[in-house]
């Protein structure tokens, strides 16, 4: 609690320009990676295709910032460092923003906590450089510099020692800064980035390279995301492309089975800006919800382009948050193509799965062989030898084996068919199939139970939620926002089978609940709604538990494991996997099949 001692007036002051800096560059500045996002914004603004970062100490003792943009004259570079001055608006729209940067903060921020040194040329113009430190700028000085710019600020928060207190290790603040840069690199990737750490002096080593791409949006951002995110998530990922009211929705979004064990792989953007917004994360998380359990995570890379009137980007400080006029027209784009791209994939899994299956079937790699030296054997030894290893006709073969049994040829063949035709089933639960260019493994039981359950979601949406009636409707009492709040959707949980209405002041009653559900505490649910309403601004707590009962009935109702199957039914089964959306992973997202190619098989057993 604060508190004044009595009979003393506060007294109102005009804080000195050296205060007011520092308190504006800790909004700005929070850390290295903070000033490095800022810097690489203005070098973007300024028409750079080639950017290079190099960082020493996790940032802490050199940032510096090099571009091949458009350069500052030696008549706006002092100008460049004073507050409020920008070269990006001219202040009549503050929505009609079209760059990265708009306040004109970041310079002068940078030269309050640091000692910041620029150099610049504009092209067919003379270098300059000029530097400022603590906030105090010297002389502008001719330089030889090419056309762009270089910023390089040593010591950060020299001029304010306490912000060093709160900085985290060496490697933390660099991993900071690769994060930074890489999201930046995923925004623009017609421009080449490179990182370097320059800790110790010299060229230092290269931690992040992204040479600049080229071809349309979508091969170009395709080949930047397998730079940045790796060739896995690039081979994996779903191409998105939707447009609703004004927003359009592009980038790669990657399949269930390729999911994560945290939101890491995440990245949102609008109108190429980086950002962190609660609501579009909850939008992501719910187009998959279907798809992956509670413990998993979507990885995806997501760009909403927009006019700058329908989106506010000057709602934070370091403008890593946005806030949509229509946020609701937002987030079920997302939504909406999203599942809209899973649906179209149909039964395909990730290739991963793949690699990880012929991971574990890899041999250890053997000790040196030992050599023998050995005589020549005897005819006598080598008819011995022969009759050891002479079948046994009386010994169980693999057919008769009660773990494996292979099918007689069938009329069905491999041609043309993406999971091919049933060769054989393993231990009652597994299917081998042959295909055209390998061999599938299909878990019988998982492949059912995700056929089962998208045959009931598609039964509950033509035939709606069936409701049952409360004998005496269940009073519960809340604030009246909260009643108001939940009285708006009224309609979309009336189709869910939830009937509510108005009881008087801060109280809804209840008198109707899905029957699928069967006894329900009413009060905990709508609790529970209203949770969600406040976190991603649609609640989708009611459909979750009605498809959690469809998922547990399509559990107990499809091919249990241990059950034998004939050749004509493991091959129905392959096919209605092949025409049914999300078949390549079951209810809890792990996946249904997995996919050899004849080729890495053969690697396997060293035939390459």
């Amino acid at each position: 609690m604060n508190t004044h001692a009595p009979n003393i007036r506060p007294v109102i002051r005009q804080l000195d320009d050296a205060a007011i800096n520092r308190i504006a560059a800790g909004e700005v500045v929070e850390r290295p990676a903070s000033a490095v996002k800022e810097l690489i914004e203005n070098a973007l603004d300024a028409g750079a295709k080639r950017i290079t970062v190099d960082h020493a100490d996790g940032g802490k003792t050199l940032i510096r910032v090099g571009d091949d943009g458009c350069g500052m004259s030696a008549a706006d570079l002092p100008l460049a460092l004073s507050r409020h001055a920008t070269s990006k608006i001219d202040g009549s729209d503050l929505l009609d923003i079209h760059t990265f940067g708009f306040r004109g903060e970041a310079l002068p921020s940078l030269g309050a906590v640091g000692r910041l040194g620029i150099t610049t040329r504009v092209a067919g113009g003379e270098g300059v450089e000029v530097e400022v430190t603590g906030g105090r700028m010297g002389t502008v000085r001719p330089a030889a510099l090419n056309p762009g710019t270089i910023v390089e600020l040593r010591d950060i928060f020299h001029a304010t020692p306490a912000r060093l207190k709160f900085m985290r290790s060496d490697r933390a603040e660099a991993q900071a800064i690769g994060d930074v840069v890489k999201r930046l690199a995923m925004a623009e990737p017609y421009v080449g980035f490179t990182l370097r750490d320059v800790s110790g002096g010299g060229e230092g080593r290269v931690t992040f390279r992204a040479d600049a791409q080229s071809g349309d949006l979508f091969d170009a951002l395709h080949g930047r995301l397998a730079q940045v995110l790796g060739r896995d998530f690039a081979e994996n990922a779903l191409r998105i492309n939707a447009e609703r009211e004004g927003l359009r929705l592009a980038g790669y979004a990657a399949l269930p089975t390729y999911s994560r064990g945290s939101s890491v792989a995440q990245y949102l953007f609008v109108n190429a800006r980086p950002i962190r917004d609660r609501m579009l994360y909850g939008a992501l998380r719910a187009a998959y919800s279907d798809f992956l359990s509670r413990d998993r995570h979507p990885a995806a890379a997501l760009f909403i382009d927009c006019d700058p009137h329908l989106v506010d980007v000057n709602v934070h400080p370091a403008k890593s948050e946005v806030r949509f006029r229509e946020p609701g027209v937002a987030r079920g784009l997302i939504v909406s193509a999203l599942r809209h791209a899973l649906a179209e994939a149909g039964h395909r899994a990730s290739s991963t799965l793949a690699d990880a299956t012929l991971g574990a079937m890899r041999p250890e790699t053997p000790a040196p062989a030992r050599v023998y030296q050995m005589d020549r054997p005897s005819g006598q030894s080598i008819s011995t030898a022969y009759k050891m290893q002479a079948p046994q006709m009386d010994s169980p073969g693999f057919a008769e084996s009660p773990s494996a049994r292979i099918e007689p040829e069938t009329a069905v063949t491999d041609q043309g068919l993406p999971l091919g035709a049933a060769r054989a089933q393993l231990h009652e639960n597994y299917i081998i199939a042959q295909t055209e260019t390998g061999m599938v493994i299909v878990d019988q039981h998982a492949a059912h139970e995700r056929l089962v359950y998208e045959k009931l979601k598609r039964q509950m949406a033509e035939n709606g939620v069936a409701a049952q009636a409360l004998l005496i409707p269940e009073i519960v009492e809340l604030s009246e926002g909260d009643c108001a709040r939940l009285m708006n959707v009224a309609e979309d949980l009336q189709r869910l089978g939830l009937t509510i209405e108005p009881f008087g002041g801060g109280a809804l009653a209840v008198r109707e609940t899905p029957a699928i559900l069967g006894e329900v505490n009413a009060g905990a649910m709508l609790r529970d709604i209203l949770d969600e309403l406040d976190d991603i601004g649609e609640s989708l707590n009611l459909q979750a538990r009605i498809e959690a009962i469809l998922s547990r009935v399509a559990c107990h109702g499809s091919i249990r494991s241990g059950r034998r199957m004939r050749a004509e039914e493991m091959n129905a089964l392959l096919r209605e996997m092949e025409a049914t959306p999300h078949s390549g992973q079951c209810n809890h997202g792990r996946p249904t099949y997995v996919e050899l190619k004849l080729s890495d098989i053969e690697r396997l057993f060293g035939r390459t």
